[in-house]
């Protein structure tokens, strides 16, 4: 199967995983059945950003301050833009600086 034939069939699941944690289970959980390298890479992406976003929430707004917390959410959220733009047109982009990281970390998940 081709690149562009895959990532049209796991385009809808690809979308899906980017809506909360629940929507990256649910996704991981159908990938499960038939596999999409396409799902499979938003998943791992996806997983990063949540990931990341709970550490935001958890350490910066603890240990540092609500604004350096707001920055850094702000960028969370533009790294899951970009990403969310990308699964839409059918390209699989990595999230900007740490996207290779997250699909190295997490290349178990297939």
């Amino acid at each position: 199967m081709d690149k562009l034939s895959t990532a049209e069939e796991g385009r809808t699941n690809a979308i899906i995983s980017h809506f909360t944690i629940i929507g990256t289970i649910i996704t991981f959980l159908l990938n499960n059945n038939k596999k999409n390298s396409f799902t499979s890479f938003y998943i791992r992406q996806m997983i990063g950003l949540h990931l990341l976003s709970f550490l935001n929430r958890w350490l910066t707004k603890q240990y540092l301050s609500g604004w350096i917390s707001s920055v850094i959410g702000i960028i969370i959220f533009l790294f899951w833009l970009v990403s969310f733009i990308s699964a839409i047109n059918n390209n699989e982009k990595v999230v900007p600086y740490i996207g290779e990281k997250f699909q190295e970390w997490f290349k178990g998940i297939q």
